[in-house]
């Protein structure tokens, strides 16, 4: 491992598709659960894609009327993560000033954006919300967390794309490692489900226009793939440097072991094999640890024709076909920036638990993936992890984890 000093993990948080915690998000893993289902709105007719993840509970029922007014929908996921993943660190007591908040997102409040400009044009400037500016404004998630926990050291939120909850990781990783803090609360969070982003993302191609069998619709790595299924969720960990975690008696999941960001600089939206492999290579390196190390892999994977098949060799020229690999988006559909997050999350507990979960819908494996893609749920003994997130603009992370010693 990095002898830039080992960084733990000792608290996760996630609200998603399949549940409102980390425990039930992990459990419907295990059985492949989908949480991709129709859209039932009135506001889906018309739109060529009318199949969604959306959240399998209500956010408002978790927290107060007056959270529920002031805070985006990304916002209120992000808090309720954070939470949880707080909680289940045990409360760190740690100084301000050595305490710091990192949580991504791909869009921000674009529900709060969207919603006031139409209240805008239909009722004039007066009726706008006075919350609407921090509600839509994408450092509002890491702003709240950071005033909810009293943290000095530093509320940041890096915006790239569907790779901004890894990024946010890999983020609190070198925080840690410079000296500028002790605990630093991570993650991603997403929450824009509206006609305006379903028809946007389906004018360019992305999504499947599949409805028959919504649960069948998200298939990673599968021969029949057609498209992602937009989804919603955050998940949060709690990063701490290993000396504070251990003098406090901390619980620990494991370690971000190592993590790297690289930039395609090639296309706004094309999958950049070239680059994941930086990732991929760099991530090891900083972990020093080498590809055989690595047991598992979970895979960024959203279902589309290509960028699947650009991951897979991706994953096989810098690691090899050994790793079991899995592709939890077949289930909560992809979370934009909060998927890269939720993905690590998962796993660290694969490690943990000693059992990857199965890709689900994965009927006939794509001929041209080579890579060891788990069709039912693996049990085994694994050191250490890959967990991938790419995102449009040619951004590419990969984060190295570790099963806690």
């Amino acid at each position: 491992m990095s002898d830039l000093g080992e960084v733990l993990v000792t608290g996760l948080g996630a609200i998603t598709p399949l549940g409102a915690d980390t425990a039930t998000t992990w459990s419907g893993m295990l059985t492949g659960t989908s949480g991709v289902g129709l859209i039932e709105e009135e506001w889906a007719d018309g739109l060529p894609v009318r199949v969604a993840a959306a959240l399998s509970v209500d956010p408002l029922s978790l927290l107060t009327r007056v959270e529920a007014r002031k805070l985006d929908r990304c916002e209120q996921l992000a808090m309720i993560s954070s939470r949880e993943a707080w909680q289940d660190a045990g409360t760190p007591e740690v100084a301000p000033e050595r305490l710091a908040v990192v949580i991504g997102t791909g869009t921000g409040g674009v529900l709060t954006t969207l919603g006031q400009d139409d209240t805008f044009e239909q009722g004039g400037a007066r009726k706008l919300s006075p919350y609407a500016v921090p509600m839509l404004m994408p450092n509002g998630p890491a702003a709240w967390v950071s005033m909810e926990l009293g943290a000095q050291g530093g509320a940041r939120t890096p915006v790239s794309a569907c790779a901004s909850g890894a990024e946010a990781i890999a983020m609190g990783l070198d925080l840690i490692r410079a000296g500028r803090a002790d605990v630093v609360v991570a993650g991603g969070t997403e929450a824009c489900l509206h006609p305006f982003t379903i028809a946007a993302f389906a004018q360019m191609k992305a999504l499947s226009t599949e409805d028959a069998d919504p649960a069948s619709v998200s298939r990673p790595f599968d021969r029949d793939r057609s498209g992602f299924v937009m989804g919603e969720g955050a998940g949060i960990v709690v990063l701490e440097r290993a000396e504070f975690a251990r003098a406090r008696g901390a619980r620990v999941y494991g370690s971000v072991a190592g993590a790297a960001v690289t930039s395609s600089a090639d296309h706004i939206t094309a999958s950049d094999v070239a680059g994941q492999v930086r990732a991929i290579e760099s991530a090891l390196r900083d972990a020093r640890l080498s590809p055989a190390d690595i047991g598992v892999v979970h895979a960024h994977a959203t279902s589309t024709p290509s960028g699947d098949l650009a991951e897979a060799e991706a994953v096989a020229k810098a690691i090899g076909t050994h790793p079991v690999v899995t592709a939890t988006k077949s289930m909560t559909g992809h979370m934009l920036g909060a998927s890269g997050a939720v993905g690590a999350i998962a796993a660290l507990l694969a490690l943990r638990d000693g059992t990857v979960p199965a890709t689900r819908n994965l009927s006939h494996l794509d001929p041209a993936v080579t890579l060891d893609v788990a069709g039912e749920n693996r049990t085994g003994s694994w050191d250490a992890a890959l967990a991938n997130s790419f995102g449009f603009g040619g951004h590419n992370v990969s984060l190295v984890l570790g099963r806690a010693s």
